[in-house]
């Protein structure tokens, strides 16, 4: 190839050399031009844009930007001098004493940050400047992400100006919005250092605690949960939701006996909380120790802590080990002290149904709804098992008299439309369906029904109708993902139930319908996700419900991910799930009733280990030499 040179033409040295000739030229004409001496020193080299930055801030020094630039480009000495003369040149811009700040971090005068921070704050507000708040935490959030980061700088501003213009009775709202916001940007060590600084003022303020102790779950380590946790119970020993929450912590990370000792110091700070004893309880019931949960129950029981809530699981202890006798002396006991609690006498219910007889059932229900009129779950309960009887019509009339009783309430129409479908009663369901969105317009539950019993010329039109009513609504997203992946377009699908997971994370059935779409066509990091995030779930909103609207296979799949999760859990003390086998591939099949499926390779279960299904009695999960069976 021929040359520039040889052709003629200036090479692309040859044109810088030029511009900046002409760029000098003009600023012996122009010296007060900020736009020349930039241009200028771009195209210098470091030396000489040294020597001309020097000069630039002679001929404009009212021009922070020059200011800043000659300072990076000096040693730390010389720079200070460049940052004191321009402070003297323009005593009114704040960026001047940050970028003072963050030179001094960088050498390590970490306690020179905040004495500058204090004093530049002093003297702008000598100088007539009014102190922007927001543009001030703006800069607090570019010092945690510069690079490398300036944390002291970023904890200094905060710390500086954080109180400026703020009313006090606003105070601690105003500060724990700003943190939020902060972590919802990403800038987790400006919302921690806005929670330091909100803590000083209000240490015994327990909902700010809770805030920074979450900011350090998400974006923090076990170390740092623990040791704000522990600060936190000692200024709030009155807040239970704080040593539940240090307590909680420990059992996850495998540490029992420092969770018990939590709990104890628990209960001599807040004797008789129902909170405390129920957490307890949970502890030594979910670590294998029955007695010991037997034990604190039965103390509660004694105490003014004696509540509902007790009674119940002091019930579901003799449930899980099948003591019917014990269950039921304590079903009955509970029911004398508390009659209006539904939830007693839809065990008492289920307790007589799992012995056989009938009649004493139909009998639990009928008072139960006498007292509890306004309980959904015991009116379905009720009715159910009349359809189980073969009397359908019974049944109807009982969900009849429910909607006269709650009117409004998806949950009831819902059961109505299914039981005429179970019993092949078509139009009528049909026409409930009809009356029910009449009633509840606007109920994605039905709205997802109405999709789903709809011929499939129609499933379209009735999918767009539910979007226009609600958009947002997870049973209507779900329902509209069901049509999706039945006409074979997956990745719409997978897109649809990721949303309707993540609008409500507790409704079981949506994850298994993840689950499996991910088992049929997804990729083995794709059904890890899942698992993870549904782990995730469970640990704020446990337990996931089932709405008995999925098929038996996913049920079998969402136990398959509750399981996985238990053992990560309790054997890996893994409660972030962050390594789960990464085939998730399940060997799953039938016979009659009963469904296999293998976990991964790596699991392994005791023969104590057997876990039933909270909501749902009746469904066992036995599991025996890395089997779990249904």
């Amino acid at each position: 190839q021929v040359s520039c040179k040889q052709q003629g033409k200036p090479s692309k040295r040859d044109n810088e050399a030029a511009k900046s000739r002409v760029l000098r030229r003009a600023l012996e004409q122009i010296p007060n031009s900020v736009r020349l001496w930039k241009a200028a020193v771009e195209l210098a080299n470091e030396d000489d844009a040294r020597f001309l930055l020097s000069r630039a801030v002679e001929c404009c020094p009212q021009h922070v930007e020059l200011w800043l630039a000659l300072a990076r480009l000096e040693t730390y000495e010389n720079a200070k001098k460049v940052l004191n003369k321009a402070r003297q040149a323009i005593p009114t811009d704040h960026s001047i004493w940050i970028t003072a700040a963050k030179l001094e971090e960088a050498q390590g005068n970490v306690k020179m940050v905040k004495r500058l921070i204090s004093r530049a704050v002093e003297s702008l507000k000598t100088n007539g400047v009014v102190i922007d708040r927001e543009a001030w935490l703006k800069e607090a959030e570019n010092a945690e992400r510069a690079n490398p980061p300036m944390l002291a700088t970023c904890a200094a501003i905060v710390e500086g100006v954080v109180a400026l213009g703020v009313e006090e009775e606003d105070r601690q709202r105003t500060w724990l919005a700003d943190a939020e916001e902060c972590e919802r940007r990403g800038s987790v060590e400006t919302a921690r250092a806005i929670y330091k600084h909100t803590l000083t003022v209000f240490p015994g303020q327990y909902a700010v605690w809770r805030g920074a102790a979450q900011l350090e779950k998400l974006h923090g380590t076990q170390a740092s949960l623990d040791e704000l946790l522990m600060r936190a119970i000692r200024y709030c020993p009155q807040a239970e939701i704080l040593w539940l929450m240090a307590a909680k912590e420990k059992w996850l990370a495998g540490d029992v006996p420092a969770a018990r000792l939590i709990l104890q110091s628990a209960f001599e700070a807040n004797p008789d909380s129902e909170e405390i004893y129920l957490a307890a309880f949970k502890l030594e019931f979910e670590n294998g120790e029955p007695e010991r949960a037997r034990k604190i129950l039965e103390k509660a029981r004694g105490s003014t802590a004696s509540t509902p809530r007790v009674w119940m699981k002091s019930a579901v202890v003799e449930r899980e080990f099948n003591n019917t006798e014990r269950e039921s002396e304590l079903l009955q006991k509970g029911l004398e002290k508390f009659p209006y609690f539904f939830k007693l006498w839809l065990m008492a219910g289920q307790l007589e149904l799992k012995n056989g007889d009938k009649e004493r059932a139909r009998a639990v229900y009928k008072k139960g709804l006498a007292r509890c009129m306004d309980s959904t779950a015991l009116w379905k309960a009720a009715a159910r098992l009349e359809e189980n009887e073969g009397r359908v019509l019974v049944a109807r009339n009982l969900l009849e008299q429910a909607r006269k009783k709650m009117p409004k309430t998806p949950e009831l129409w819902l059961a109505a439309i299914r039981t005429e479908r179970r019993a092949g009663n078509t139009n009528i369901a049909e026409n409930l369906l009809a009356k029910s969105l009449q009633d509840c317009p606007t109920s994605g539950l039905l709205l997802s029904e109405a999709i789903r019993m709809a011929p499939r010329a129609q499933m379209k039109g009735k999918c767009a109708d539910a979007l226009d009513r609600c958009d947002n609504d997870p049973y209507v997203i779900a329902a509209v993902a069901e049509l999706f992946l039945s006409n074979r377009k997956i990745v719409k699908a997978r897109n649809w139930l990721n949303r309707a997971v993540t609008l409500d994370s507790d409704i079981g059935d949506h994850w298994a319908l993840l689950l499996k779409l991910e088992m049929q066509h997804g990729t083995p990091e794709q059904q890890e996700s899942v698992i993870e995030r549904y782990a995730t779930a469970c640990l704020f909103n446990c337990p996931v419900h089932i709405a008995h609207s999925i098929p038996l296979e996913c049920m079998c799949l969402l136990l398959f991910m509750w399981l996985s999760v238990m053992w990560c859990c309790c054997h890996c003390g893994d409660y972030r799930i962050t390594s789960i086998a990464a085939s998730m591939k399940v060997s799953l099949h039938s016979s009659g009733s009963v469904w296999v499926f293998t976990l991964p390779g790596t699991c392994s279960f005791s023969q104590s280990d057997v876990l039933r299904y909270p909501q749902h009695p009746c469904v066992v999960v036995s599991t025996c030499g890395g089997h779990a069976t249904l």
